[in-house]
């Protein structure tokens, strides 16, 4: 995917490699209708009210760019240490340049997130941050967590290489950040603690929305997708699926384990956001409202 250089001053970067520092887990003016249907989906599966959910997203914080790396290494510094990094900041800089927009046209407020990179083990708002945990967004911090070195492992280990495809884990994981600037991921956790039971269901659905993001993400930059990269991206989905890390890992697979969702799901939702390019389309909720 051919995306242009980040802008290091438009980008917001923390670097814990060298300092000691979760599971991996569209736009246009339609987001207003998205918002409204997210409000909808509360109403009717989470049973709260979507006059003060609609109150809540306009008071979403604005907060201050932490353009220098914790280390006190400069943002363009971090993201020029190798091909990956550079990767990750082209990425977050391009998901940047497609989302606030449309948050814009939507009327509301767009907070960018930081993109933290760690080496083996790190920390956030949200805990501990582990490599074998994979790339995770932290709501706590409004961080995307990554240790580049999952992008060889996704290669090595999971038949799922490719620039798309880590560009692809990028946009999932800001799809987290999407969920919680609307709202949704509180109302989601919320309905999670009510319902123990049913937690890893509604898991899934928030898993599959954000891979439609990703989707939608990349279809709105379609022109900067070279041949063989869709394949590449659904590929990627398809060997994180829940169902085949399961059977990789000599288990047999069990849905009532699965918290990201089967390959056939994550496949099925990602292609739904490339071909439609619209985030009313990743409505993976609209089932429970029957």
């Amino acid at each position: 995917m051919r995306l242009d250089d980040f802008d290091p001053n438009s980008i917001n970067i923390e670097d814990q490699r060298g300092s000691g520092g979760f599971r991996m887990g569209g736009p246009g003016g339609k987001l207003g209708c998205g918002t409204l249907a997210i409000a909808l989906i509360a109403a009717l599966v989470f049973g709260v009210d979507p006059a003060q959910m609609l109150g809540g997203l306009q008071q979403v914080q604005q907060q201050e760019p932490a353009r220098e790396a914790a280390s006190g290494t400069s943002a363009s510094e971090s993201c020029t240490i190798d091909a990956m990094s550079r990767e990750s900041c082209n990425a977050l800089s391009s998901l940047n340049k497609t989302w606030e927009p449309i948050f814009a046209t939507a009327n509301v407020r767009f907070t960018p997130p930081k993109l933290v990179f760690y080496s083996q083990s790190g920390s956030s708002g949200c805990g501990a941050a582990q490599s074998a945990m994979g790339p995770f967004y932290c709501p706590a911090d409004q961080g995307i967590y990554i240790d580049t070195d999952f992008y060889k492992e996704m290669e090595a280990r999971m038949n799922a290489g490719g620039d798309f495809a880590r560009a692809y884990v990028m946009a999932h994981e800001y799809g987290h950040h999407v969920q919680a600037l609307t709202g949704m991921a509180d109302q989601v956790r919320s309905a999670q603690e009510r319902n123990p039971r049913g937690a890893n269901q509604l898991q899934v659905r928030m898993e599959l929305q954000a891979d439609c993001y990703a989707g939608v993400w990349a279809a709105r930059n379609r022109d900067r997708i070279e041949p063989g990269d869709m394949e590449e991206g659904l590929n990627a989905a398809h060997q994180i699926g829940d169902d085949t890390l399961m059977e990789k890992a000599g288990r047999r697979p069990v849905e009532a384990a699965f918290t990201h969702g089967s390959s056939q799901q994550r496949a099925e939702w990602l292609r739904r956001g490339l071909q439609t390019g619209n985030e009313d389309s990743c409505d993976t909720f609209s089932d429970l409202r029957r």
